[in-house]
């Protein structure tokens, strides 16, 4: 990488991680740009995660392409499953990759919000601080993929109903 690029991406992690101030989040820079990831240890979040039995990590992990100056958010999710019970003990862990949009909330007993957790909080961060630097977003290729087949799904199921009602009308 040149110096401007490094500089490019510094000036980057350098944003993400000032947007991120005051909010449960860690940027940590990586070969190829950087991760946002929910901070499961900060003292002032891990006791509000610990009672709400957090079970998953999200990672925003966040890949730069300077000379464009163009950015691609691929969401790592890493959950880890544990019951005891008569059965015996049973643990799990899974990890998924691509675009993950989910909302987590929970309320006290008297209806009270405890803890509200939006995955597209991270992503508005991130495309804040990019948007502000004058970086664009590239969809990443899982997301183009999806798109493909859902288009191309989308036309045979089209093509099946006008054959359909073509076979079958009066």
């Amino acid at each position: 990488m040149t110096a401007n690029a490094v500089q490019a991406v510094e000036e980057f992690r350098a944003r993400v991680e000032a947007a991120a101030t005051d909010m449960p989040y860690r940027v940590r820079r990586t070969e190829w740009g950087v991760e946002l990831t929910v901070d499961v240890n900060a003292p002032q979040w891990r006791e509000l995660l610990t009672r709400q039995r957090l079970r998953q990590v999200h990672t925003y992990r966040v890949a730069l392409h300077p000379r464009e100056k163009t950015f691609t958010i691929t969401d790592v999710v890493r959950r880890v499953e544990y019951e005891a019970g008569p059965g015996g003990v049973r643990l799990g862990a899974a990890v998924s990759t691509g675009r993950s949009v989910y909302v987590i909330r929970s309320w006290s007993l008297d209806g009270t919000p405890q803890y509200s957790f939006s995955s597209a909080e991270g992503h508005r961060l991130i495309r804040r601080a990019a948007r502000e630097l004058g970086w664009r977003e590239r969809k990443p290729l899982s997301m183009k993929i999806a798109l493909g087949i859902g288009i191309v799904c989308g036309a045979i199921g089209l093509g099946m109903l006008i054959a359909l009602a073509v076979a079958f009308w009066p």
